[in-house]
Order: structure tokens, then sequence, then C-alpha cells
């Protein structure tokens, strides 16, 4: 029997005011600030088609340690592979404070060449296929792993904007949904699905109805907004979700501010990021609402490998070096 109502009791008031806020209860293990936690370092990266490079035991058990000093200790995974595997394997060795948000990633069901900039053509269809069966370990993967580690993962999320419309891993809600309902059967553990706030403002009604709790992205920077905007922006994202979803809590399972951007210049820097950190926070404790800022480390693999200085590099509280940017300092 699942065991979440006192949990995901939420004190509604008007969504829509200053003082909307969430009971404690609502809270994930009861933090405000969490962390998004990958972890791959320069030359490493996850599987995108030809093998993942993985960092070693020693590699991520620093990065739990420096976590740990910095008081970050809910951790969000973003998929039961390897990586994610070994992350929750040295927490338990370790004996480390630490508890994980775990992720089961869903790559693309549906073809969204005509809805994802960065898709030139259709994927083929034998690649779909490959997909829906590859999803099905993956599920599996994740239940196996919130049941072994179920001292230590507190809920999971089932796919990482598969649902919005400009992403190029395209589920249908129908199958996000059957998913859910999956795993729902199979762990104790609550259970989501994290995509944009505009989606699930438009779309999330049926979603919302299955999940045990919200999982709501919201990104300032990426809709031009200045530093000034950000906090303002966030809420109006999550006041907007709230009033179009009430009965259902309300966890941030990304928001962050890069500190290096070729598209946002003036805006990407480590002052900015100190101060929507900062705010963020505050407003974190004020409303009981946990909030994974994205992310722990700078991450090189990712986006346009011509663009050192894109924002999708420069995303992390710490440089890849592992040192501290000055929200931690």
């Amino acid at each position: 029997m699942r065991v979440f109502a006192a949990f995901f009791m939420l004190a509604h008031g008007s969504a829509l005011s200053d003082d909307y806020r969430q009971s404690t209860e609502a809270l994930l293990a009861g933090e405000t600030m969490a962390i998004s936690y990958s972890g791959f370092r320069a030359g490493q990266h996850p599987d995108r088609g030809n093998g993942a490079v993985n960092p070693s035991d020693a590699e991520i058990l620093e990065d739990l340690q420096i976590l740990v000093a910095h008081d970050l200790t809910l951790l969000r995974l973003y998929d039961a592979k390897e990586n994610s595997a070994t992350t929750l394997r040295l927490i338990r060795e370790n004996e480390l404070p630490i508890t994980v948000l775990l992720g089961i990633w869903l790559d693309a069901e549906v073809s969204n060449h005509e809805g994802c900039d960065w898709l030139d053509e259709p994927i083929p269809e034998s690649k779909l296929a490959l997909n829906i069966l590859q999803n099905a370990e993956e599920i599996q993967r994740g239940i196996e792993l919130a049941r072994e580690y179920d001292d230590i993962v507190v809920a999971v999320n089932v796919g990482n904007e598969a649902l919005v419309s400009w992403n190029d891993h395209m589920v249908t809600l129908e199958n996000v949904i059957n998913y859910v309902v999956q795993v729902q059967a199979a762990v104790d553990q609550p259970v989501t699905v994290a995509d944009n706030y505009e989606w699930w403002i438009k779309d999330g009604a049926p979603l919302a109805a299955v999940v045990d709790f919200l999982g709501v992205h919201t990104y300032p920077i990426w809709e031009d907004k200045s530093i000034e905007e950000g906090l303002t922006f966030t809420i109006e994202n999550i006041q907007g979700v709230h009033a179009a979803l009430p009965d259902k809590p309300i966890v941030i399972l990304e928001a962050g501010w890069p500190t290096t951007a070729i598209e946002y210049p003036e805006q990407a820097n480590e002052a900015n990021q100190r101060r929507y950190f900062q705010e963020m926070s505050t407003w974190a404790e004020q409303t009981n609402t946990t909030v994974f800022f994205f992310e722990a480390f700078d991450e090189p693999w990712k986006g346009n490998p011509a663009a050192p200085n894109g924002a999708e590099k420069h995303w992390g509280l710490f440089f890849v070096d592992r040192t501290a940017k000055a929200v931690l300092q």
C-alpha cells in the first residue's frame, strides 16, 4: 500500500498571490535546496550511441564528499544506468548523508523532427523501435535500483523533458503515463515526471492525475529574462502550474543560472548565479518548495563541441576542475 498521503498534503492558498505556500509535508526528504548531479568530467560523457565514458569510483566519491561539505545532500540523478548505480553504491558504502531522486531516462519513441530545431531529419523507425525496448530495460533498472537502495532513493522520476514540444526524445503522453503507473506499482517511493512549467500548465492535467507530485523545470535566462526578473519569473511559472493543477504538490526539478554563455553574455556570470541561487533559497524556505538547482559541476560534454562558451556547459556551482564558484565561496 502506498503511504504518501501525509507527505503530499498541500496547504492551498490563493494560487496567484504572494502568500502561496506549501505544507512542509510537500518537501522532498525535508530539503529545500537540492542539486542536480551527473559528474561527467572533461573527456567523459553518457552513452550517446557508442557507449558511455563514466567517471571513476574515486572521482564520484570526491564529488559526493564535496557536495556533502557544502550541505548539498539531496541529489537528482538522471538515469538508472551504470553511473547512477555506482553513485548509489558509493553513498551506501561510505555511509554518506545523501538522499537521491533517481531518474529513469526515456529515449525517443516518436520522431519529433518537425518540432525540434536540432533534429535535421526523421529518426528512423528502426531506431524508435529499439528505443522502446531500451526504455523498457531502463524502467526495469530504475525499479531495481529504487528497491535495492530504498534507504537512499526518496523518489523516482520517469522521463526528463520527453513531452515538451521542442525536445529530441519525444514519448507519447499515453506511454509516459503507462510507465509511471508501472513504476508506482513496483516501488514504494513517490513517482513523478520532469517537464517544462508551460507544458504542465497547458497539457499536464492527465499526467498530474497520476503522478505523486509535479516535477517542474523553470529557466528564466532561456526566456531572455534578466537577473532582476529571474526570481519573479520563476515564481510566476510555479504559481501558474499550481493554479492549473492545484491538487498536487510541486517540486522544482531544475532551475539554474549559467556563469558563461555566448547566448547571453551580459547575464551569464558568477554574480548573477549567486544572486539567483540565494533568492531561490529564500523563496524555497518561505514556500516549503524543494528546488533542485541545476547543476553541481560544469559539464564540457554538453552542447556544441565547437562552442566551448555555450551555456549548456556552464551551469555548475563548481567548475569542471571542482573548484567552487562565487555562489559557494
